[in-house]
């Protein structure tokens, strides 16, 4: 009972907010992915760039630095936890729910090839705040950009 009030309550705030119904364009952002990333970010013209956004969210590798030794390590993990485990799972949804093909999947899908799964969940994951953020900025949908591999006929 207590649950379908608070589904009805995220529903309607949705509802109410333009850039959340905005941001559900993008594949594999639902109800709560956007909500949260919006009250995460609040106002996108605080980030001069787009891709400042996945440094905020803690996507981003840890630098370590000290004399001679340089070392990019795990992700940094500062921010919201609940957004950056949202656009984590919205990563997975296109990797392994999202039917239809694209230049996003297909980019994924390297990495993973390459390192493994979750380097590239963690990679796509910081791809979509990134994208979120530029489509939150322009007011535009998500478009769905065409694979490399289709063929043209």
């Amino acid at each position: 009972m207590q649950i379908a009030a608070f589904d009805k309550a995220i529903r309607a705030m949705v509802r109410m907010s333009g850039a959340s119904r905005l941001l559900m364009s993008v594949p594999g952002v639902g109800l709560l992915s956007a909500l949260a990333y919006v009250s995460t970010v609040e106002d996108p013209s605080r980030f001069a760039r787009s891709r400042s956004v996945g440094a905020h969210l803690g996507l981003t590798p840890r630098q370590y630095q000290s004399g001679e030794v340089d070392r990019s390590g795990r992700i940094s993990r500062c921010g919201d936890t609940l957004t950056r485990t949202l656009m984590y799972e919205a990563a997975g949804v296109i990797l392994t729910r999202v039917k239809k093909a694209s230049g996003l999947r297909d980019w994924a899908a390297a990495i993973a090839r390459r390192s493994g799964p979750g380097k590239a969940r963690v990679a796509l994951a910081r791809k979509l705040s990134v994208i979120l953020h530029s489509i939150w900025r322009s007011g535009e949908p998500f478009r769905w950009s065409e694979p490399k591999h289709a063929v043209v006929a």
